[in-house]
């Protein structure tokens, strides 16, 4: 399931019926995996029989849920087959970590590994109603790309929240011999080093302002009627899938010790992520003659802090 690429089926693809389906065999795995912790909650344990029964009904559970998992085509989505894949592959990994829990615990009683185990089933089947079901995959991209923005925006609040005038970016962290006195100014940011972080933190807001515009121009004009528009909408949520990692990045450079040429290289990544997610957005059906302006807006204030970090930093090449 981790690794394999469902094919384009023969019959006709029905999303309707892939849904009910796929709720149904999560529903059937969550009661197998009931079914085998309660027969391995207390003495005596199940007969020889009993214990072939009960694991043919669990492989066969795991077995539709695969099943279904593979009907589901590429032409609907990446990014909807993303969510999709990891939803099983939970499944599946749970019900490997409740039967090894099972058969490595004692039978004298109900272990709390066995209580997590089975309720961590349980979670993972639940999760099956909140996969993304309208319009397909232009609702598996704005889940997507509402995730990324909650992650870039935490980044910028933590940040910001840092780079308080006066405040002591280790504030939150206890003096100990590793990090030695608490003037020691490798701890704190010198003015020159704020000039330079006022300009990145410019690049981490238009991130955040990035994909909230792309976010809204998902909602108001994705469509998944196409192929074409399919794999769009895909492309960009792939690409705004590496604005967090490269937020972070930056973040985790812009503390002192401040290296300037670490922060400058940071800074470019990021800003060469962002021009990309700006051009994609510009070329796709999600971004028609009126929402252009803000595409060049954002594409400018990239531009603009990007030069301002190269100014600051032209010293120490």
């Amino acid at each position: 399931v981790a690794e394999g690429e469902p094919g384009e089926g023969r019959e006709p693809f029905e999303l309707p019926r892939f849904w009910d389906a796929l709720g149904q065999t999560f529903q059937v795995t969550s009661q197998e995996a009931t079914k085998l912790s309660l027969a391995f909650s207390r003495p005596p344990l199940p007969s020889a029989e009993d214990c072939r029964k009960l694991s043919e009904d669990v492989q066969n559970a795991i077995l539709a849920v695969a099943t279904v998992y593979y009907w589901l085509p590429k032409g609907q989505g990446t990014t909807l087959r993303k969510m999709v894949r990891d939803a099983t592959t939970e499944v599946v990994e749970g019900m490997i970590q409740l039967t090894d829990t099972i058969l490595n615990a004692p039978v004298e009683s109900l272990s709390q590994e066995q209580l997590i185990s089975t309720g961590g089933v349980w979670e993972a089947c639940e999760q099956v109603s909140n996969l993304p079901r309208s319009e397909y995959n232009q609702a598996a991209v704005v889940s997507a790309l509402a995730a990324c923005l909650g992650v870039v925006k935490d980044a910028v609040e933590e940040m910001e929240h840092a780079l308080v005038e006066g405040q002591d970016p280790y504030g939150d962290i206890m003096e100990d011999e590793e990090l030695g006195f608490r003037g020691n100014r490798d701890t704190y940011w010198s003015e020159a080093d704020r000039q330079l972080l006022s300009s990145c933190m410019g690049l981490m807001k238009a991130s955040k302002a990035c994909l909230k515009k792309v976010l809204a121009a998902v909602k108001a004009y994705g469509k998944a009627d196409s192929p074409e528009q399919i794999a769009q909408l895909d492309d960009l949520a792939d690409i705004a899938n590496e604005i967090s990692p490269s937020v972070d990045e930056l973040a985790l450079s812009m503390y002192p010790p401040v290296n300037p040429l670490a922060v400058r290289l940071n800074a470019a990544k990021l800003a060469s992520v962002l021009k990309k997610v700006l051009e994609i957005a510009k070329t796709s059906h999600v971004c028609p003659a009126s929402e252009e302006g803000w595409v060049q807006f954002l594409t400018g204030a990239v531009d603009h802090n990007m030069n301002k970090v190269k100014n600051f930093t032209q010293g120490q090449l």
